[in-house]
């Protein structure tokens, strides 16, 4: 009631003007950011999620994501403390996150009517996840990269794991109960991965696990009693119905800042 009977008077005009001014400069704000949201292309949508998602978006801006979110290209995804949550992209391929991971959708091209302009790069900055490939990585495997602060993965047709730890994986198993080791951990499912950096490159085979300590260090393979593999919970990695819709008719919440 208070700021009712405040706006119902007339203020003196030297308050006008710059009320006026703030209120036009968030709505520009406002415009500027949800025109910026609407010209990206939309490359995929969060089907599973457990905890709070929220995206950096590549203008700057932040946003909390739910279950049918829209993930656009340029995409920074962030995962918070205890959360897990799945995305699935235009061309059918998927990644699951996991806690305290922040992993950017640099580029994400698709076209169902010529693989040669087809190009995906992914980038794991923090954390780890799984990722299943898309009939991009299907029919170009060259067109797919995943980039790490130690290595970039190449695919091959392929499920697999990525964790880069930096003194931040005390959670997460290992063989021996003592945390993963600083450095890009990976494992294999199905298909392979080539996995490169300046001192090398490794090719890992479904049922392998893999370790690259840095960046000038080599990749190599590890037995599998000794490998670290990214697990996640059932309830994420399930193919249970939970609505997930088509693409292209994923929820838009880019306007919504913070």
């Amino acid at each position: 009631m208070i700021f009712m009977n405040f706006f119902k008077q007339n203020p003196p005009a030297s308050f006008r003007r710059p009320l006026i001014g703030l209120v036009m400069a968030l709505l520009l704000l406002l415009a500027v950011t949800c025109a910026f949201a609407q010209s990206q292309p939309v490359v995929g949508q969060v089907t599973h999620l457990s905890g709070v998602l929220s995206v950096r978006h590549a203008d700057g801006t932040r946003v909390v994501l739910s279950v049918k979110s829209a993930i656009l290209q340029g995409d920074t995804l962030i995962t918070e403390r205890e959360t897990y949550a799945r995305v699935k992209f235009v061309d059918n391929g998927e990644i699951v996150l996991r806690p305290g991971s922040e992993v950017a959708v640099s580029k994400y091209l698709y076209d169902d009517k010529d693989p040669k302009n087809d190009s995906v790069a992914i980038s794991l900055v923090k954390g780890g996840l799984r990722a299943v490939t898309g009939l991009v990585g299907k029919r170009n495997h060259d067109a797919v990269n995943f980039d790490t602060p130690t290595a970039t993965i190449g695919i091959r047709g392929t499920h697999f794991g990525a964790l880069y730890c930096q003194n931040d994986c005390g959670g997460v198993p290992t063989p021996n109960g003592q945390p993963p080791a600083n450095g890009l951990h990976v494992d294999v499912v199905s298909g392979a991965i080539q996995v490169t950096n300046p001192s090398g490159t490794q090719l890992y085979s479904a049922g392998q696990f893999g370790f690259v300590p840095s960046i000038s260090q080599p990749p190599v393979i590890v037995p599998p009693t000794q490998g670290v593999a990214v697990t996640m919970p059932p309830t994420i990695s399930s193919n249970a119905n939970t609505g997930t819709q088509k693409i292209g008719a994923a929820k838009l919440d880019a306007c919504v800042t913070q």
